[in-house]
């Protein structure tokens, strides 16, 4: 049996060029190897997101983001974590085996506390049980499906270790291999992906190229990307340049070499290096967005994508919570 790789997508916002190269691209290239699934994780999402007609359009969003981009739901499982319910019963039953220790010791629920203790603030301030339990709901995520890997940036990678330990909590008091030990799959070659600003990509800098623009509003915002005070003339060092650093993921070996040699001989002003960067962006860009706008004017087949992934998803679901049920003595 094909080993198991499980991808969870907050649907928080518009996709940029940071989340394609960082996480669409990477999890894509997932499919040739292993059996794959999918999933738009839009309870996660609710820990921030308070606006309904936002969630209905940011999940959408992303189910179009991923189709226009390769995802193949004929060969992988693509489905909403909201439309499989047996994960969330499997969640109540794994947190009833889940130390509250364990939770305390969680890096999401530990940052927010530092950063109220920073603030002279309660600990737990504008902190809910959503984000206290999330490492659980996760956990579920993975354990229905008998995940074996799950990537993860390192950030994450605490989240699958808690699923793995309360899976062997629970084959070991149970004597069973019924959970499969998930491991976390960190891709090395991935690396941070600077803004326009050159501080790491990010919606909450403000500082992201958006996936979907069109052409004139692409090439604005890549003007945006802040340079140097150097002429056209004058040598550049091409580490030093965001404009560099974000063309140099789009290229080959052999472009990448021979566009910093460009840089290091002179001759290369920061508006032409820009262009350039767009040119080669946009060329890649151009079928995913056209892909893109064509399911998002047509949302009813998302919908159905969805709803057959969904059916995909409960059908292995449901057999396995019930495995489940019988082993901790519900059924």
């Amino acid at each position: 049996m094909a080993l198991r790789a499980l991808t969870g997508i907050k649907p928080t916002g518009e996709p940029h060029v940071g989340n394609w190269l960082g996480a669409i691209k990477p999890a894509l290239a997932l499919a040739s190897a292993y059996e794959t699934y999918y999933f738009i994780a839009d309870y996660h999402a609710l820990n921030i997101i308070y606006d309904a007609e936002a969630l209905r359009r940011n999940t959408l969003s992303i189910a179009a983001t991923y189709l226009a981009f390769g995802l193949d739901p004929q060969r992988s499982i693509f489905y909403r974590q909201s439309e499989i319910p047996e994960v969330f019963e499997l969640a109540w039953i794994l947190a009833c085996f889940t130390p509250k220790g364990l939770m305390n010791r969680a890096h999401s629920y530990k940052d927010n506390v530092a950063k109220n203790l920073e603030a002279g603030k309660d600990p737990d301030h504008n902190i809910n049980m959503g984000l206290y339990s999330y490492p659980i709901l996760m956990a579920a995520d993975i354990l229905i499906f008998s995940a074996n890997v799950v990537p993860v940036g390192a950030d994450q990678k605490q989240h699958v270790e808690i699923a793995r330990d309360i899976a062997e909590r629970i084959n070991h008091n149970y004597k069973t291999g019924l959970f499969v030990l998930p491991e976390p799959k960190i891709d090395e070659h991935v690396k941070t992906i600077v803004g326009l600003d050159g501080r790491k990509m990010s919606k909450s800098y403000d500082n992201t190229i958006p996936l979907f623009l069109d052409e004139k509003p692409l090439l604005k915002r890549i003007n945006q990307i802040v340079t140097n005070s150097q002429n056209p003339e004058e040598p550049k060092d091409p580490d030093l340049s965001s404009v560099f650093n974000l063309h140099k993921l789009i290229l080959s070996e052999s472009e990448e070499s021979e566009l910093r040699s460009r840089y290091q001989v002179g001759g290369l002003g920061w508006g032409q290096a820009k262009k350039n960067y767009f040119e080669a962006l946009n060329a890649q860009l151009q079928g995913p967005r056209k892909e893109y706008q064509r399911l998002m004017a047509d949302p009813g087949s998302l919908q159905t994508v969805l709803a057959q992934g969904r059916d995909k998803a409960r059908a292995q679901a449901s057999v396995f919570l019930e495995k489940v049920r019988s082993t901790i003595g519900i059924r």
